[in-house]
């Protein structure tokens, strides 16, 4: 079992009188900034001028540097931006900076562990990865409470990274809700195949899958939609708040039925075994070298197959009917 860290376990002092430099005012960069901000902590911002990032963080309360200036006066560096960008940022920018005694820092391991970026030696290279979307992070935050997050060390140059890495964590909220220690392997590998097996890949070819067999059938697409789509979110929740026992305590005995006699029918050995394959391409670096390539080559695959989705009937069906409900609207 994985080790559990919580505020007792963590020291804001450790981080007091450094410099937290931010690279990427995103998702994450914005909600990570704003809370080590109001943990009293000493934070800048890298943004690219004029973008509207850059104009986020001086919303925020900060004065955004560039990614050169912010590495230079930082002890503490938080990779915060895609990673298909981290490698160029880091040997182009970053890389001069990062002098002995300075922390490098990730939210997850992609770069580190496919050796995009290979740091010197006398640096503490660490990950904090919070278990949810910048979003929540801040939100939890500033209702006084935390989001579970990671910690990883890769490099322990000064012998106090952990305690560097708890102390960014707590500044955070994640001490309040749980911190886990893993490895920057275990958390990269995880959150690939999670996100390519079940979360989004599984999860979005499951949709329209069952989407698209109703249609062939002859059913209303609207109908399709609320059954394949719409309806996920309700059967999401219940599992996220109660596991997968729960969600079932919830629903109809005919649902309940359906669920544990049909669902093994769908997602059997055959989908296990290529679970594994996905697995192996993510373990032996197969998945990562693709990505880098598709992203040296100015990304074709990736677009074109994301325009190809765009154009599916299920997005044009659910644009039209999530715009007749007045309540996403206030999201």
């Amino acid at each position: 079992m994985a080790k559990v860290y919580y505020d007792n376990d963590a020291d804001l002092k450790v981080l007091k009188g450094k410099t937290i430099a931010v690279i990427g005012f995103g998702s994450q960069g914005g909600a990570q900034s704003q809370s080590l901000k109001d943990s009293g902590l000493n934070v800048i911002v890298a943004e690219i001028k004029g973008t509207p990032n850059w104009k986020r963080a001086e919303q925020a309360g900060f004065k955004p540097v560039s990614a050169e200036e912010a590495a230079e006066e930082g002890d503490i560096i938080q990779m915060l931006i895609p990673d298909e960008l981290q490698a160029k940022v880091y040997h182009e920018v970053v890389a001069k900076h990062m002098k002995k005694g300075k922390t490098l820092m990730f939210s997850h391991g992609f770069n580190i562990h496919f050796h995009q970026i290979i740091p010197p030696k006398d640096v503490d290279v660490v990950m904090v990865a919070p278990k949810g979307p910048g979003l929540m992070v801040r939100k939890m935050f500033e209702d006084g409470a935390g989001v579970p997050a990671l910690i990883a060390i890769y490099q322990d140059a000064s012998g106090k990274a952990k305690e560097t890495a708890l102390a960014y964590a707590k500044g955070i909220g994640g001490t309040k809700a749980g911190v886990f220690e893993t490895t920057f392997k275990e958390e990269t590998e995880t959150d690939l195949f999670g996100e390519q097996a079940v979360l989004c890949g599984g999860c979005t070819a499951l949709v329209k899958a069952g989407f698209e067999t109703l249609v062939e059938a002859g059913y209303q697409p609207e109908m399709a939609y609320f059954e394949c789509m719409h309806e996920l979110k309700l059967i999401v929740d219940l599992m996220y708040e109660k596991g997968i026992a729960g969600m079932r305590a919830a629903i109809s005995n005919t649902a309940k039925y359906g669920d544990i006699t049909v669902g093994p029918y769908l997602i059997d050995e055959s989908v296990k075994q290529k679970m594994k394959y996905v697995l192996n391409r993510v373990q032996n670096g197969s998945f990562a070298k693709e990505w880098i390539t598709e992203n040296q080559a100015g990304r074709p695959v990736f677009l074109a197959l994301l325009k190809k989705d765009g154009e599916h009937l299920i997005e044009k069906v659910g644009e039209k009917l999530r715009g007749m409900m007045p309540w996403l609207k206030k999201k």
